[in-house]
Order: C-alpha cells, then structure tokens, then sequence
C-alpha cells in the first residue's frame, strides 16, 4: 500500500480516529532532516500531495505512517 492509500484508509474507516495518526516526512533543513505531523495538521490529501495548514507534503517524502502505536506504513 502506499502512503496515500494508507491515509484515505484511516481517514474513511469508521474504526479510526484520523486526529491520531502520525505522518512522518523528508523535511530538509530541520534537525535529522524528518518531521512529524499528525491528523489535525492535514486539511487535505490529494493524489500527489498532502495539504496541511502549514505546507504542501509531496506523498514520495512520506516514510512512516502511524496509527497510535502501530506502523501502518514504513518506507
């Protein structure tokens, strides 16, 4: 599955939460290069993109999604 998929699984599945879910991205210039967001950051999830209050996330800088404590994608 891939980042996108994953994200409009737990978005639409009644099961989930979306306020928990953990986006983990390729941010260049912060420390260790990576940043975290969660499901309250994201106003939209587009086909290429992630459209977040702050930012426009490429889906191809995405390498970890997580669902509280589970890793329901890892790159």
């Amino acid at each position: 599955m891939n980042p996108r998929d994953v994200l409009n699984k737990v978005k639409w599945d009644k099961n989930y939460d979306f306020n928990f879910i953990q986006i983990w991205y390729v941010n260049r210039g912060v420390p260790n290069n990576s940043k975290i967001i969660t499901g309250k950051d994201v106003l939209e999830i587009q086909k290429t993109f992630i459209k977040t209050v702050s930012a426009m996330i490429p889906m191809h800088r995405i390498f970890k999604i997580k669902y509280k404590e589970k890793t329901l994608f890892d790159r």
